[in-house]
C-alpha cells in the first residue's frame, strides 16, 4: 500500500472548514493593502531581499516599541529563570522583533510562491518518525507549542503533502483567515492546512484519526477556557501550569501515536521542523492516566528546553 504523505488518509478537503468570525470590510482592505505591498516588494527585491527588508523593519519596531520591549523582557526573565544581562536582553529582544516581522511577511507572501519554492523553505528533521507513525494508518497527533514560527510552518507542512488538521482557537486573528482564503482561491489544487476549532465536538477529531490524518495542536495554554477541557498540571520554568491532556486522550483512544514538533526560523525565510518522539505510543500503554501524565511531563520538559535554548523564539508574551 502506498503510504506516502500525499496519499495517506482522506484529503484534507474532505473535512469541512468550520465557520469562524467573518472578516470586516476594514480587515479585508488593510490585509489586502499589506499583501499588495509585500507582493510588490518581493518582485522588486527578490525573496531574499524581502527577508532583509523584514529584518530592517523589525529593527525599526524594536527601536520605537518600548511597551512591547518591556513585555518581552519580562517573558525573557521568566523563561531564563534569572535576570538577563544587558547584552542578552538587547540581542534576544532585537532578534525577536526581527523574526516576528519576517514571519508575518513570509505568511503574507506564501500564496504568491509556487509550490516547489514554498516547500523548499521548510526542512523536516527526523522525518522518518512522522512518516512511520502515519504509515500505521490510524492518524497521528502532533503536539507543538505556542512558541516559534508556528503558523508559517503549518502552511508549509501541508504543502509538503501531509494531510494536516490544526486545532485552533475560534477567535484567532483575522490575518489567518485572510491568508487561508487567498491561498484557497489562488491554489485550489494544492493542499493547505485545514482547521477544527478547540470547541469542536470530539467526534470530528476522532473522524480525522479514522481517516489517517495528522492532527496538530498546542498543549500549552495560558488559561483553561472551559470545564470540559481536561488538563494536567506539571512544572515548567519553576511554576505549576496546566497543559491540555484531552488531545492526548483522544489520540490514545483512537490508537494514534503522539509525536512532538519544534519549529525554528533560519536565514532567508527558511524554516526547520524538528520531529521528536513518539511521546505517547498506544501500542505500549496499559494505564491511560499514567501514560497521559507522563507524556505531558515529557512535552513540558522539552518545551522548556526548547525555549531556554532559543529565547528569541518566544512569541506568546
Amino acid at each position: 500500500m502506498d503510504t506516502s504523505p500525499a496519499t495517506t488518509g482522506t484529503p484534507p478537503e474532505a473535512v469541512p472548514a468550520p465557520a469562524g468570525p467573518t472578516l470586516t470590510a476594514w480587515d479585508r482592505f488593510s490585509f489586502s493593502a499589506a499583501h499588495a505591498a509585500v507582493t510588490w516588494l518581493r518582485v522588486l527585491l527578490t525573496l531574499r531581499g524581502l527577508y532583509y527588508f523584514g529584518r530592517l523593519f523589525g529593527t525599526f519596531e524594536w527601536m520605537i516599541n518600548f511597551k512591547r520591549r518591556r513585555r518581552f523582557a519580562k517573558a525573557l526573565r521568566f523563561v531564563l529563570g534569572r535576570k538577563p544581562t544587558a547584552s542578552e536582553r538587547r540581542r534576544y529582544t532585537r532578534e525577536y522583533f526581527m523574526q516576528t516581522r519576517c514571519d508575518k511577511i513570509c505568511y503574507l507572501a506564501i500564496d504568491t510562491l509556487g509550490r516547489d519554492k514554498a516547500t523548499s523553505l521548510l526542512t523536516i528533521e527526523n522525518r522518518e518518525i512522522l512518516d512511520e507513525a502515519l504509515a500505521r494508518g490510524r492518524g497521528v497527533y502532533i503536539a507543538y507549542s505556542h512558541q516559534g514560527p508556528l503558523h508559517v510552518c503549518a502552511m508549509l507542512i501541508a504543502l509538503h503533502g501531509y494531510p494536516l488538521i490544526a486545532v485552533r482557537d475560534r477567535n484567532e486573528g483575522g490575518i489567518r483567515r485572510y491568508v487561508q482564503d487567498r491561498f484557497d482561491r489562488r491554489h485550489p489544487d494544492l493542499r493547505r492546512v485545514r482547521f477544527l476549532f478547540s470547541d469542536s465536538f470530539p467526534r470530528d477529531i476522532y473522524r480525522c484519526y479514522q481517516d489517517g490524518m495528522l492532527v496538530g495542536s498546542a498543549m500549552d495554554v495560558s488559561r483553561v477556557r472551559g470545564e470540559n477541557q481536561k488538563v494536567e498540571e506539571v512544572t515548567i520554568f519553576g511554576e505549576r501550569r496546566p497543559f491540555l491532556a484531552g488531545p492526548l486522550r483522544i489520540a490514545l483512544r483512537s490508537k494514534a501515536p503522539a509525536i512532538q514538533a519544534f519549529f525554528f526560523a533560519e536565514s532567508g525565510f527558511r524554516y526547520r521542523m524538528v520531529v521528536s518522539g513518539p511521546i505517547l505510543d498506544p501500542e505500549h500503554v496499559e494505564d491511560e492516566s499514567g501514560a497521559v501524565r507522563g507524556a505531558v511531563e515529557t512535552y513540558a520538559s522539552k518545551v522548556e528546553r526548547y525555549i531556554r535554548e532559543n529565547p528569541s523564539l518566544i512569541t506568546k508574551i
